[in-house]
C-alpha cells in the first residue's frame, strides 16, 4: 500500500513538473517574440500581475484561511475584471506598462545607451538655430511600430544629421527621429500625442506628441521649441523645460544609469510653444 501511494505520488509531481516546464517554455518564447515591441512591456506586466501575484496571494490567503477574501478573489473578482479592464484601458495598459519596466524584468532584458553626446550636440544647435526638434530615444520597450510609420534610415547618430533632417524645408522635419540601439532608425515620424487630462493646454503638438510617447512606453523625448528655442525633456509621462547643454547632458547621462527618474534639476514646463 505504501508503495502504491508513493508511485502516485512520485506520478503527481512528474506531472506537475512537467506541467510548469511547458508553461515557463510557453511564456519565454512569447517574450522572446514579443521583445522590442511596445507589447513587451504590458506583456511583461500582465504576466507579473496575473500569475505571480496571483499565486502568491491565494497561498497566503489559503494558509490563513481568510474564506471571505478567498471568495471574491476566486468568484467575484473574475465577474468585474472585464468591465474593470473595459472601462479604464488607457489607465490599465500604462499600470501594466510601468509594472514590466519595473527593474526586475532589466535582469533579464539589457540595453545599451545610445551615443548621447551627438544627441545633446544636435540639440544644442537645433536650439540654437531656433528650429523645432522632436527625438524619441528607445530604451526597454520597442519603438517598432512608431518606426513603421516613418521613413527608415538606420544610420550612425550624427548632429549633423539630426540638424539637416530638422531643417525647415526638408521633408521629414515635422516628424520625430527615433534612435533604436544607437542608431538613427526612422525619421518623419508621428508619436501618439498625449491625453491626460492634467497635462497643460498650452502645450504645442510637438510637447505632446513627445510627452505621449513616454506615458505609454519608457523612451525618452528630447524636445526643442521652434519659437523660443527651449529644450524640454520628457520620460515616465512628466516633461521638464529649460536645460541648457551641460544640464541636458548630465540629465540624460542620469537617467541612462537609472539613478534619477525627474532628472536635470529644471523647471516643470508650464509654457511650452511648439
Amino acid at each position: 500500500m505504501e508503495k502504491f501511494i508513493e508511485d502516485i505520488n512520485f506520478w503527481v509531481v512528474l506531472r506537475a513538473s512537467i506541467e510548469i516546464f511547458i508553461i515557463f517554455l510557453m511564456l519565454y518564447f512569447v517574450l522572446r517574440f514579443m521583445q522590442g515591441t511596445r507589447g513587451i512591456g504590458i506583456l511583461r506586466g500582465l504576466v507579473f500581475f496575473l500569475v505571480i501575484a496571483t499565486v502568491i496571494l491565494l497561498f497566503v490567503v489559503r494558509k490563513l484561511q481568510l474564506y471571505t477574501v478567498d471568495w471574491l478573489l476566486t468568484e467575484f473578482l473574475p465577474i468585474i475584471t472585464i468591465p474593470f479592464i473595459i472601462l479604464f484601458q488607457p489607465e490599465f495598459r500604462r499600470a501594466l506598462i510601468r509594472l514590466g519596466l519595473n527593474p526586475f524584468f532589466g535582469i533579464f532584458f539589457r540595453s545599451e545607451p545610445p551615443m548621447l553626446e551627438e544627441v545633446v550636440k544636435a540639440t544644442t544647435a537645433l536650439s540654437k538655430s531656433r528650429l523645432g526638434g522632436l527625438i524619441a530615444i528607445e530604451r526597454k520597450v520597442g519603438l517598432d511600430n512608431f518606426i513603421e510609420g516613418g521613413v527608415r534610415i538606420n544610420a550612425d547618430v550624427s548632429s549633423d544629421l539630426i540638424h539637416t533632417i530638422f531643417w525647415p524645408g526638408s521633408p521629414l522635419h515635422d516628424g520625430a527621429i527615433i534612435i533604436q540601439e544607437q542608431k538613427i532608425a526612422a525619421a518623419g515620424c508621428f508619436l501618439p500625442l498625449s491625453d491626460s487630462p492634467t497635462v497643460d493646454k498650452t502645450l504645442g503638438t510637438r510637447h505632446r506628441a513627445g510627452l505621449g510617447l513616454t506615458e505609454e512606453t519608457d523612451a525618452i523625448s528630447i524636445i526643442v521649441s521652434e519659437e523660443t528655442g527651449s529644450i524640454s525633456l520628457a520620460t515616465k509621462g512628466q516633461i521638464t523645460s529649460g536645460y541648457d547643454e551641460e544640464g541636458l547632458r548630465k540629465a540624460l547621462g542620469r537617467l541612462f544609469e537609472g539613478a534619477s527618474e525627474n532628472p536635470g534639476g529644471a523647471r516643470l514646463a508650464q509654457r511650452s510653444p511648439l
